[in-house]
């Protein structure tokens, strides 16, 4: 199944890359429906980097529901002007486990009517086997919620400490 988002996000597009790539952010605009811990030794990051980043699920942020790897890849050429998070991770645990192929894209670029603004486009495909029905309706509520948060949330985005990264690199 897929769910797919595309919205205009009222920031910069290197503001919207460093947000995409902030765990910090992904906490913030899945909560409070869904909760994140991690599992590795330091800790989330303070950027997501390429690799592997186990975490537990907190259903309504304080029960644990199951264990994923966030698989994390950085996508800055394969089209013009556009960057992409992509996360192929996987369940190790729990509900999470119950999804056999995790799928998600998240790509910003300069909106095409003002380069000042981001055009945002989120794209979730999932299988889960016979299981795939009764899990898309709370998948597609999830990613509406999580639009709606980003949305909000990104005048903000311009304020967020770059890290020192270069803005293009991955």
């Amino acid at each position: 199944m897929t769910v797919m988002l595309k919205e205009r996000l009222e920031c910069r597009p290197d503001a919207a890359w460093r947000a995409l790539r902030s765990p910090t952010v992904m906490r913030e605009v899945a909560g409070p429906w869904l909760g994140y811990t991690s599992l590795e030794d330091s800790g989330f990051p303070s950027i997501w980097e390429p690799g592997g980043h186990p975490v537990r699920l907190l259903a309504g942020g304080l029960v644990p529901v199951g264990e994923q790897d966030i698989d994390i890849r950085l996508d800055t050429t394969s089209h013009d002007g556009v960057r992409i998070v992509r996360d192929a991770g996987h369940g190790m645990a729990g509900v999470p486990a119950t999804i056999r192929s995790w799928y998600h894209r998240m790509a910003v670029a300069p909106h095409p009517d003002d380069p000042g603004a981001t055009l945002y486009r989120d794209r979730l495909e999932f299988d889960a086997g016979a299981l795939t029905p009764v899990l898309w309706p709370g998948m597609w509520s999830l990613w509406q919620w999580r639009g709606a948060r980003i949305k909000a949330l990104a005048p903000g985005f311009d304020e967020l400490p770059s890290a020192g990264e270069d803005e293009q690199a991955a």
